[in-house]
């Protein structure tokens, strides 16, 4: 079962996303919150999986509260699906710096929101690499040259570079495997490896990193 906090401060959509989640084989609403502030409180409390975060709220912001609760968690981090009207909204990118796993837009349909949190509930990065490219182009100011990573990315192997610059790109774990003619499971490594390096919670936070340093710059070619 997968254990899910649902935050949104409008009462109706709220109700109907926890009772879409009872329904939902697989499927487990642990709590509601109505706020930011709620939010942190129960994540700390109630350790969901998932959490799906209204990114406009009055008071603490979903995405101060998505920084609040990735920051305080010890270890096993709950992943956090930010649900917003606007596929362009600029709150996102603040999010998906902050550690979000994804975005879906709220009128999607119940099918798909299940598969999205079992998704990234399993550890994949809920968005195509296209919007993702299109939300970070939008949002982030012209780096270093190419070729020319920020002092961010000093501690990083050449091989860790080209992970994380690929993963930028949008590739998943296969694709990189091969693109350098490697396994999987060592792609794993550099990428576990050079996020530990880098601090960073989320594969969503390395794109950031990647195009803020300046390793993949914004309309680069692929």
């Amino acid at each position: 079962m997968v254990d899910v906090l649902v935050v949104d401060d409008q009462v109706l959509i709220r109700a109907g996303l926890v009772a879409m989640i009872k329904a939902a084989p697989g499927l487990n609403a642990v709590g509601e919150a109505s706020s930011g502030e709620q939010a942190v409180e129960l994540a700390a409390r109630l350790r969901p999986d998932v959490i799906l975060m209204d990114i406009r709220m009055p008071g603490l912001s979903g995405v101060a509260a998505t920084e609040q609760i990735l920051a305080a968690a010890t270890h096993d981090p709950p992943r956090i699906l930010i649900l917003t009207t606007f596929d362009l909204d600029e709150y996102v990118y603040a999010a998906l710096r902050a550690g979000a796993s994804g975005f879906m837009l709220k009128d999607t349909s119940p099918e798909r929101l299940f598969a999205a949190i079992a998704a990234i509930a399993g550890g994949d990065m809920l968005f195509t690499p296209g919007v993702l490219r299109r939300l970070i182009e939008a949002n982030t100011r012209p780096g270093p040259a190419a070729g020319a990573p920020g002092q961010d990315l000093a501690a990083l192997t050449s091989r860790e570079q080209e992970v994380l610059r690929l993963v930028a790109r949008g590739l998943s774990n296969t694709d990189i495997a091969g693109t350098l003619y490697v396994s999987e499971a060592t792609v794993k490594t550099h990428l576990n490896r050079l996020m530990s390096k880098l601090s960073l919670s989320s594969r969503a936070q390395a794109v950031v990193v990647a195009y803020e340093s300046g390793l993949v710059t914004p309309g680069s070619p692929d």
